[in-house]
């Protein structure tokens, strides 16, 4: 597993999360990162990006009420999740690409190399 993601949970709808997610073993490459997620019977699907730290892009689905950041003194990416809806409930991964990206490909699954195992969200009252 080359990135660890932690930080899942169970959550009633409104409430808030943080995920996180740390390489293992070194430090992050300095390339775009992402978080994606997959609902049960549902593709992986993309949820949000950051590359050249401040670069970062959304899904329509959260954009608003997610945030996703990076903090390179705790070599560790987050993405805090507010207002959640049940419709969010999935397995959230994150993901480090291996070169830069052009805008095209940042939202798509296979631009990136690494992955991590998964963390569970389920949004529930």
């Amino acid at each position: 597993v080359q990135l660890q993601a932690s930080g899942g949970g169970l959550v009633q709808p409104g409430g808030s999360l943080r995920l996180s997610c740390t390489p293992s073993g070194r430090t992050f490459s300095g390339y775009p990162m992402a978080w994606f997620r997959q609902a049960p019977g549902k593709e992986r699907e993309f949820v949000a990006s950051i590359r050249w730290r401040r670069d970062t892009s959304y899904a329509n689905s959260v954009k608003g009420r997610f945030t996703i950041s990076g903090d390179n003194a705790k070599n560790t990416l987050y993405l805090q999740m507010n207002s959640l809806k049940p419709e969010d409930t999935a397995v959230y991964y994150c993901a480090e690409a291996r070169l830069s990206l052009i805008s095209s490909m940042i939202r798509r699954e296979d631009a990136y190399e690494y992955w991590g195992q998964g963390t569970q969200v389920t949004v529930s009252s």
